[in-house]
């Protein structure tokens, strides 16, 4: 069973299956830990590889050279991988889509941004001509073997929002995306526009999206929900607070053993567990 099945399915189940955000081998390391379903968030990859926003500094090569590590050290976890506009153009979305499914990867988004491209919850966001949209999804569908593809709106009017949902969902991709979705009702609209085809959410804290529950999502017909950024903004306050400790102990080190913190053990027996759940899996999906 091809990774792109495995996700397909997962999505088909019940519920809203959540996808959690991963900016760098460590994060993931503890994610996998908690969930069975990752994303891989250009926000979060933008903010780890380069230090930089997330308004398409990304080059494909580095996304691609992060997924292959991920699905070395996670061989039984979904992958969903933000590739943002397909990297401008279409020749070019459509090699990196196949050199993704190649590596492992279980889907992609591709969004309808024209440059320069904003984080999907900032301001500012302009769409491409939506025929001109169109054409490069199809060709990345053409593209796929078994990849899911999600089709991802970033459009902002009201009006262009559902016709762009509507017409999304006519297409043969597997899931639609309406980014910066502002509340409630408006979740309720989409999923009236997309008929049967799944919805995905996108939740980010401090975001234009209401913060909402797996349960209160499913209760609205959102069959994904990707978490883009929880671990890269706790690890942004722990490591200020961590350091803020440690000037404030002029240097000296808290304790940390099994009982409390985390020290050099918690962290070696973190990293050795990807090696063990790579050899435990010799029967893992192939792309």
């Amino acid at each position: 069973m091809t990774y792109g099945t495995k996700l397909r399915e997962r999505i088909a189940a019940p519920g809203t299956t959540p996808l959690i955000g991963v900016y760098d081998m460590y994060s993931a390391s503890i994610a996998a830990q908690h969930y069975d379903a990752m994303f891989v968030s250009g926000f979060g990859f933008a903010a780890s590889y380069y230090g930089l926003p997330d308004i398409g500094f990304i080059a494909w090569p580095d996304m691609m050279a992060f997924v292959q590590r991920l699905r070395g050290a996670f061989p039984g976890h979904h992958l969903l991988v933000d590739i943002d506009d397909g990297y401008v153009d279409p020749e070019v979305a459509c090699h990196v889509v196949e050199g993704l499914e190649r590596i492992g990867a279980s889907g992609v988004i591709l969004e309808d941004q024209k440059r320069p491209r904003r984080c999907g919850h900032a301001d500012g966001k302009q769409v491409l001509p939506l025929a001109d949209y169109l054409t490069k999804l199809d060709m990345v569908l053409a593209s796929r073997r078994d990849m899911v593809v999600v089709a991802r709106t970033d459009a902002t009017d009201d009006a262009d929002i559902l016709d762009r949902a509507e017409a999304l969902a006519a297409t043969d991709a597997d899931v639609v995306l309406v980014d910066g979705v502002r509340s409630v009702e408006w979740i309720r609209r989409i999923r009236d526009v997309v008929g049967d085809k799944p919805l995905l959410f996108n939740q980010i804290a401090g975001g234009k999206s209401p913060s909402l529950s797996l349960g209160e999502l499913t209760d609205l017909g959102v069959d994904i929900a990707i978490y883009s950024t929880p671990c890269l903004f706790a690890a942004h306050q722990a490591m200020h607070s961590a350091l803020t400790d440690l000037k404030r102990a002029d240097g000296r080190l808290p304790e940390a053993d099994d009982t409390g913190g985390v020290g050099v053990g918690t962290a070696t027996r973190l990293l050795e567990g990807n090696l063990a759940r790579l050899r435990s899996v010799p029967g893992s999906a192939r792309g």
